[in-house]
């Protein structure tokens, strides 16, 4: 009888221990599931991380966006912004074709864009004053915001700046890459065609200025979308950690 009494209370004994280490158990899980589902706040970045990691990851951006286009063939070899005819010379474009004037066409074409590649240097110091200037607030609202939050920053702060940089950059370009000279003559050429309707403006210098810095917003985009969606386009820590939380902070 005694040793059925020992049984039974050992029994006992080992249900009461296994239900605690059970309950214990069951609260570890708890904890580890509510710690899991709360890391991506608790990583959440400083206010000094953010504006320090866009304006890293911006002036990344900035330095190969210029570097790219202001290369030689950095517009006239991007499909995304290599510059045409003017949409109002383009009939004559093709008037002048049909008349055997293709290598005339050809060099108005490379001047242009050469003219805009020469300009592209000077876009660095502009877009760098515009990120010492950005508040903490602009920073957190580029983070958080949509995949062009930080290139229409840009248009909205630089593009006044960047016109009055460009144009005697672009004037003094298409001057030296002869393209005031090749589209003065073809569109001379156009308007001395009989019985063509619309004559073309000879001055070419403020569609080149402005297709410029269009091409410059075009690459600048590019890069803010590398960097938001590839993380090998962040090689920095900070980098990582604050585009990290802004992927998580937009599911």
């Amino acid at each position: 009888m005694k040793k059925h009494t020992i049984l039974l209370s050992t029994v006992f004994t080992m249900l009461f221990l296994a239900g605690n280490i059970k309950q214990a158990q069951s609260q570890l899980l708890d904890k580890l599931l509510k710690k899991t589902t709360t890391s991506g706040t608790s990583n959440k970045p400083s206010d000094q991380e953010i504006s320090g990691g866009i304006k890293e990851a911006l002036q990344q951006g900035i330095i190969k966006s210029s570097d790219q286009l202001s290369a030689v063939n950095g517009f006239f070899n991007n499909a995304a912004v290599k510059i045409l005819f003017p949409p109002q010379a383009q009939k004559a474009e093709n008037t002048l074709r049909k008349l055997g004037l293709n290598k005339l066409c050809d060099n108005v074409i490379l001047s242009l864009n050469r003219a805009a590649e020469d300009a592209a240097k000077q876009a660095k110091p502009v877009f760098i004053s515009a990120l010492k200037q950005m508040s903490v607030k602009d920073a957190t609202s580029i983070l958080l915001g949509p995949s062009d939050a930080a290139t229409q920053y840009f248009k909205r702060t630089t593009t006044d700046s960047l016109a009055a940089k460009f144009r005697p950059v672009v004037h003094q370009s298409l001057d030296k890459v002869g393209a005031t000279q090749y589209y003065s003559q073809a569109a001379t050429a156009y308007n001395k065609v009989p019985f063509t309707s619309g004559k073309v403006d000879p001055d070419i210098e403020n569609y080149v200025t402005q297709k410029a810095i269009s091409g410059l917003f075009t690459e600048i985009a590019r890069q803010e979308l590398q960097i938001r969606q590839n993380l090998s386009a962040r090689p920095t820590a900070l980098l990582q950690k604050v585009f990290g939380y802004a992927a998580q902070a937009k599911k």
